[in-house]
This record gives structure tokens, C-alpha cells and sequence, in this order.
């Protein structure tokens, strides 16, 4: 075998229909990293763990990965630098999109699917996509762009509120906490992820039920609160789901990507005609790992980008939850900064989101945006309606320059929260 047919440098992979994946892996400093990687390269490919008859070169030249790089981590040269029993690794490797072509399963087996065969555990850290391979993702149909234009709201961040409790009680019962909730002015009002389609409060009654708190809270107020319908389910029903609840008078839809996988997000976004909030439930196990899986920025920002996703759930590090900073601000960059033809998806920051910590979240992401309030919004000590105001007074405060505690001068329901969930520094 030709060495051109297994190793390739970057700048000859650059403008070829390639997936170049970095990979980071743990070795003891005896193994040799380079046969480690190509075996990679050649098992996630035309390869297994032993000789096989019927490989060509043509073969390899056309379907075989190409190791492009392979970085000490620190960067050492010489094996008398070394002072460790294992040693670090990010190794480059090259795919050829033609093996899996612009869909995520067969992209994803390629990518990691196939550990047992290249005995080889690692961490996918950074992809890049050529462009004739991101062409044939459609990406979000509505976009910010979209999203402003359904809602009216040209420039403040938008306001969504998410229902609580999350599950266990009827459309009824839903449609009263939506209705007082909407009196406060959000923009969108979603489903909890733990609310599916259960037998005892069904996604198209809900439809039906919330439309008209809807309708109800716009009489009295002149602004309309958007529903936002889970329709997460059984993968045979989703689609279905989608449909009934569109037919209802549903004007949005959201699903759990981790859950149903990237693809259904993708068929949801070719049918639905909605816009399509994508949300991050269950997929902490894709990222956690040290040593497996992928980065969080590609399965909670990217991914769900090109899968078509409008709106995208993402995690802070302000709720609790321990993601590092900068992983949250590489996440919100892959849904919103230019890439190629993908129109932006916007952020939705959710976890641990009250008056208080609007300035942060306008400072780390700008105001495309979306505040994702629940407990802050249904648990204000004067009902749901002055939780969503306070979150609006806290959201013009900001746009305006205006600190959150001199704004509280002037509104009662902001300076309520604000001594109720205080102020982020």
C-alpha cells in the first residue's frame, strides 16, 4: 500500500470532499500512536482488525480515511521528554463524505460508531465539513430572521417560558397557567420536555386548549404568546404528531434531538412548516465522557444547525449545571455565526434564568437570544403573570443601559424577583 493512501496532509485534504474529525485519545507511551490511527482510519472505513481479501486500490484511493496529523499533548519531540505512563493525543483524520453521504446515522457510525473493530477509545473534539457536504443540509427554515418576524419583537432578546409543573395535569389545567403566564407579555410558551403525548394530556387538545389562553390573553393584551407543542414520541408517531398539532393551530413544534436523533429533526424541518425548537434533554451522555464521544458545541449547537432547528436549547454555566464557559459560548457560536448557507438558529439559554442574570446573558451572547424562564417566571411571589413582567422590565432594562437594580426603582414585580432569585454579578 501507497503511502498517499493512507496518510495525507492538510492542505491536500482542505478543498477535497472530506470530513476532517480530531480526535483526542489516552495511550500508554509504549503504543505506537501512528499505527493506532491508521488502523482507525482503515477500520472506521474499508478495513477490520485483520487482512481481508477483495480491498483494490482503487479502493483505497476513493473510500479509505487518510491519518492527516497526529499532536503530542504537551508537544513532545523526543521520547526522552516523555515522563508520564500515558501519553495524550489529538490525531486528524480524513473521510470521504461519498461512504456516508449528507445524512447523520451513516455520518455518525463513520465517525464513531465502530470502536469494538478499531479497539481504540476516543473523543471527537473538532469536525470540519466541506461546503459541497453542508449543501445538502437545509438548515433552519425560519432562522432569527424568521423568528422576529413571527413574533414582532425586531431587536430585545425574546422572552419563552416553559410550564410548571412539568407533567400531570390536563390541557384544562395547562391552558390556566398559559393564560396567566401570556398576561405578562412572553413571546413563546413551550411544553416541558418531560410532557409528551401522554394519554392524559394529548399534544392536539393541548393545541387547541392553549390557543385559546392564547387567543384570550391577546384580547386583553395586544401581544401574542406563541405555543411551542412537544411532539417527542415513538419514532413511528412523531411525524404524525408534528401534523395534528400544525392542523390544530400549533405555530411551533419542538422535539428532543438527543432522543429521536438528529435525523427525525431533519425530517420534522423538511415537513412541518413550523419553526422547530430543538432541545437538549437526554444528551448529556454524547458529551460527559473524557475519553467518548463527541465535544457538547457539535451536539448541542451544531448539529441541531444543520439538522434544521430554528430555536436550540442550550445549557449555561450559570444553572447548575457544571459546563465550562467556554464550551457554552462555542455551543451558541456553531448555532448563530456564519456558516455557509445555514441560516443562524437562535439560543435559547435555559436553566437557572430570572431577572437577575439578564445582563449576563445579553453580555456573553449578544441580544439574539432567546431567555428561557421557568421557575423564575410561575414561581414569582405575585403569580406567573408578574414573573414574565419582571423578566420583560429586566430584558428593556438592559436594551435601554440600565442596571436590573435601578430599573427595580421603578417596576414592583422586578424588584420583587430580584430579592426573590437576586442578581448575578
Amino acid at each position: 500500500m501507497k503511502p498517499s493512501q493512507l496518510y495525507a496532509l492538510n492542505e491536500t485534504i482542505r478543498n477535497l470532499d472530506y470530513v476532517l474529525a480530531t480526535y483526542y485519545l489516552e495511550l500508554p507511551k509504549e503504543v505506537n500512536v501512528v499505527e493506532k490511527a491508521a488502523g482507525m482510519a482503515m477500520g472506521q472505513t474499508i478495513g477490520t482488525w485483520v487482512p481481508v481479501p477483495g480491498i483494490t486500490d482503487e479502493m483505497r484511493e476513493k473510500h479509505m480515511g487518510k491519518v492527516v496529523n497526529i499532536i503530542d499533548l504537551p508537544p513532545c519531540d523526543l521520547s526522552t521528554q516523555v515522563q508520564t505512563d500515558t501519553v495524550a493525543y489529538l490525531a486528524q483524520i480524513a473521510y470521504p463524505v461519498s461512504n456516508f453521504g449528507a445524512q447523520f446515522p451513516q455520518m455518525m457510525v463513520t465517525l464513531l460508531g465502530n470502536d469494538a473493530s478499531t479497539s481504540v477509545q476516543v473523543k471527537l473534539v473538532d469536525l470540519q465539513f466541506p461546503e459541497s457536504f453542508v449543501r445538502e443540509f437545509q438548515g433552519p427554515r425560519f432562522g432569527a430572521a424568521g423568528l422576529r418576524e413571527l413574533t414582532g419583537v425586531p431587536e430585545h432578546p425574546l422572552l419563552l417560558n416553559m410550564i410548571k409543573p412539568c407533567t400531570g395535569f390536563t390541557p384544562d389545567v395547562g391552558a390556566k397557567i398559559f393564560y396567566e403566564t401570556a398576561l405578562g407579555g412572553t413571546d413563546f410558551i413551550k411544553d416541558d420536555e418531560l410532557l409528551g403525548n401522554p394519554d392524559f394530556c394529548p399534544v392536539e387538545e393541548r393545541v387547541k386548549a392553549y390557543q385559546k389562553a392564547s387567543d384570550a390573553a391577546y384580547e386583553k393584551t395586544g401581544h401574542r404568546t406563541i405555543y411551542i407543542c412537544n411532539v417527542t414520541d415513538r419514532a413511528d408517531r412523531i411525524l404524525d404528531n408534528a401534523k395534528r398539532c400544525v392542523e390544530a393551530g400549533a405555530k411551533a413544534i419542538m422535539v428532543s434531538y438527543a432522543a429521536v436523533g438528529y435525523s427525525m429533526v431533519r425530517a420534522l424541518a423538511e415537513s412541518a412548516g413550523v419553526p422547530i425548537l430543538a432541545h437538549y434533554a437526554s444528551s448529556g451522555p454524547l458529551f460527559e465522557g473524557i475519553v467518548s464521544g463527541l465535544s457538547s458545541p457539535f451536539v448541542t449547537g451544531l448539529f441541531p444547525r444543520m439538522a434544521g432547528a430554528d430555536l436550540i436549547m442550550m445549557n449555561t454555566p450559570y444553572g447548575g449545571y457544571p459546563l465550562k464557559f467556554q464550551k457554552y459560548i462555542k455551543a451558541a457560536h456553531q448555532m448563530s455565526l456564519p456558516y455557509y448557507h445555514l441560516r443562524p438558529a437562535m439560543p435559547v439559554a435555559g436553566g437557572g434564568v430570572h431577572p437577575g442574570i439578564v445582563e449576563r446573558y445579553v453580555k456573553d451572547l449578544g441580544s439574539d437570544i432567546v431567555l428561557g424562564a421557568g421557575g423564575a417566571v410561575q414561581g414569582h411571589p405575585m403569580g406567573a403573570a408578574a414573573g414574565a413582567r419582571a423578566m420583560r422590565q429586566a430584558i428593556d432594562a438592559v436594551m435601554a443601559g440600565v442596571s436590573a437594580k435601578d430599573a427595580a426603582k421603578e417596576h414592583e414585580e422586578l424588584r420583587i424577583a430580584l430579592e426573590r432569585f437576586g442578581i448575578h454579578d
